[in-house]
């Protein structure tokens, strides 16, 4: 078994951690702010600087690299696109490569011209409207209704989502077509405009200081809005089959960023440990802090190589929804447990204002799954386990 990344991919993680060492991280200030109160930071790039950014990774060949290519995008592999987001994850300025939803991959040639492609090319912004406000954990339970009416739906209810606003944007939203099927064929997805009538959207404005370092809800609402038929993402009740196939890679993806966020903690840790002296002495000769930096580097390592594992078998083609499961499921305790032996070494908790390893602890346990979705990730993983053991 060999466990070499290939020379090709190699040299694309080399490119993407010089670019995140020389063009991302000296702008880690700006995001954490200047003043003592946080009074200045940022939630966002200013918009100058992120135009110089998208220009320079299209110039590297390197946008869109988990989007296939015959979508417009760079048609990296799960392992190469693992690779490139394990070094974006690892710098807490919110800049990525190109990153869509995959519900948007089942765009028609129309709709991929009108939202997809404009969403890649940083055009407009996407609203992914799935949950409601305070039934964020049960996707089972929608209440928005579309309901037709000659040649048109009619969308009404509230969401909620967590996409990042924008000026020109659009919602991708999940409405109960047929009641009594819901999940199981009666909800379906429309891509609904900016400007439709009926569809109003409120929050998502730039924010600063304390506002910006946790992600902002914004609540879109629908009143009688009137959506052509011709806006439904992909077929009329199959809403919950919208990128259905790419959401096992897209876990391995989202648990490469995670370990990535772990090689940064660890990093940060270290230095901590090295330079804060204690009696005399640096804290990293304490048996304590070793013992936290090894507990750190062997649950990174060990993720790690389950999201190698996990992207190997998927770009060879193989089924990999238990690995999936898997690796989200590991990934996302290990990242808790590494943030709290962080805390050991700084001696505080992992939320100390204007440090770089406070926004990535806040980020870090704000994305990650809520125990609701591990669930889900334990039942894939438990149902495919029964399902081959012969009794």
């Amino acid at each position: 078994m060999d466990f070499t990344i290939p020379e090709d991919l190699a040299m694309i993680q080399t490119m993407v951690k010089d670019f995140v060492n020389d063009q991302l991280k000296p702008l880690e200030r700006t995001i954490l702010g200047k003043a003592a109160d946080l009074g200045d930071s940022l939630a966002y790039l200013p918009a100058e600087t992120e135009d110089k950014l998208f220009k320079m990774v299209q110039e590297l060949g390197l946008w869109g690299v988990g989007i296939p290519d015959e979508l417009g995008g760079s048609g990296l592999g799960i392992l190469g696109t693992c690779l490139v987001e394990e070094e974006l994850a690892q710098t807490i300025i919110p800049f990525n490569f190109g990153d869509v939803t995959p519900v948007l991959f089942d765009c028609n040639e129309k709709q991929k011209q009108d939202y997809f492609l404009p969403t890649l090319n940083r055009q407009k912004y996407a609203y992914l409207a799935l949950l409601e406000p305070g039934k964020q954990n049960d996707i089972s339970a929608l209440e928005t209704t579309a309901k037709k009416d000659n040649g048109h739906y009619i969308l009404n209810g509230r969401k909620v989502s967590f996409s990042r606003a924008g000026q020109d944007y659009f919602a991708i939203v999940f409405a109960v077509t047929d009641p009594e099927k819901r999940r199981k064929g009666g909800v379906t997805c429309f891509l609904v405009d900016k400007d439709t009538p009926g569809f109003s959207v409120v929050g998502g404005e730039e924010k600063k200081g304390w506002e910006s370092q946790t992600r902002q809800p914004i609540f879109l609402t629908f009143e009688n809005c009137k959506v052509p038929a011709e806006n439904i993402l992909g077929q009329e009740g199959k809403a919950f089959q919208l990128g259905k196939k790419w959401l096992p890679q897209r876990r391995i993806v989202r648990a490469a960023r995670t370990v990535g966020v772990g090689h940064r903690l660890l990093e940060e840790a270290t230095l901590q440990a090295q330079n804060w002296t204690a009696f005399g002495q640096p804290i990293s000769k304490r048996p304590s802090i070793q013992a936290a930096l090894s507990e750190m580097a062997a649950h990174i390592h060990a993720a790690e190589l389950m999201v190698y594992e996990a992207a190997w078998k998927a770009d060879k083609g193989e089924p990999v929804q238990r690995e999936a499961a898997m690796v989200k499921l590991f990934a996302t305790q290990m990242i808790h447990h590494v943030a709290d032996r962080a805390a050991h070494v700084w001696n505080a908790p992992p939320y100390i204002a204007g440090q770089p390893m406070e926004k990535f602890c806040r980020n870090a346990l704000a994305n990650t799954a809520v125990e609701y979705g591990l669930d889900l990730q334990r039942n894939v993983i438990a149902s495919d386990i029964l399902k081959g053991l012969k009794v």
